[in-house]
């Protein structure tokens, strides 16, 4: 009788641990972009301010290379649990249909967040080289780095399409992984599942929201909500 797991068990383990790992620390990193990109809603000059600071401490850059990088790994990684014959996904499909009469919330949770995954491995590989663009080189603006006056450009000349739909895969796909994340390794395993959800929910609705707000005002929809918190500081 073997005490200890085989190899292949073992690297599945360590899969698991890696692909858990780097997609919590995604969703942490969204929601600190979400607050960095959250500058402009007090204006151009906080934008900028803030953009300058990354880039002056050299905080900036090497964060692009290290999400990136995670950003495949996980993806890498996720893709394994993903149906890869036409067949299989035919039968997730038929699963999502029959689950809409008679809901079990784990299975449903399950197939929206292989659902948001494939729009959001297309989307923000999409934004991610923009953003190391911006950042590494001087391709778009009028210097290396992030700039109010390029950003507000691309949203408003049609990206915030792309941009709206990145925003609702990415919060649905990272709520529905912090809480299997939870149940899978016993997190807060004080809490019933229940709570567990109740929690997730606000999360997903409360970033949902904010970034809802912060995507309206980058596309010229709405003023900065809270600029006069700057007022004269450009000046």
């Amino acid at each position: 009788m073997k005490l200890l797991p085989s190899t292949t068990a073992g690297r599945q383990v360590a899969y698991e641990l890696i692909s858990g790992g780097s997609g919590l620390v995604l969703a942490l990193f969204m929601w600190g972009h979400m607050m960095f990109v959250g500058s402009i809603l007090v204006g151009t000059y906080g934008f900028d301010w803030l953009a300058l600071q990354l880039e002056v401490y050299f905080i900036a850059q090497p964060t692009v290379i290290v999400i990136f990088t995670l950003f495949l790994v996980h993806a890498v990684l996720a893709a394994r649990k993903i149906p890869a014959q036409l067949e299989e996904r035919k039968v997730m499909v038929k699963l999502g249909r029959d689950l809409k009469g008679q809901p079990h919330s784990e299975s449903l949770l399950w197939i929206w967040q292989v659902r948001t995954g494939m729009a959001v491995l297309v989307l923000g590989s999409f934004h991610l080289v923009l953003l190391g663009v911006d950042v590494l080189t001087p391709l778009w603006g009028e210097r290396i780095g992030i700039e109010s006056v390029t950003s507000l450009a691309r949203v408003q000349a049609g990206l915030w399409l792309p941009y709206a739909i990145l925003l609702i895969c990415v919060e649905f796909h990272a709520s529905i992984g912090l809480y299997r994340l939870a149940v899978k390794w016993g997190v807060f395993s004080s809490l019933a599942r229940k709570t567990l959800h109740r929690i997730e929910s606000i999360i997903l609705w409360l970033f949902l929201g904010l970034g809802a707000v912060i995507l309206l005002v980058l596309a010229g929809v709405l003023p900065p909500p809270l600029a006069f918190l700057l007022t004269g500081a450009s000046a």
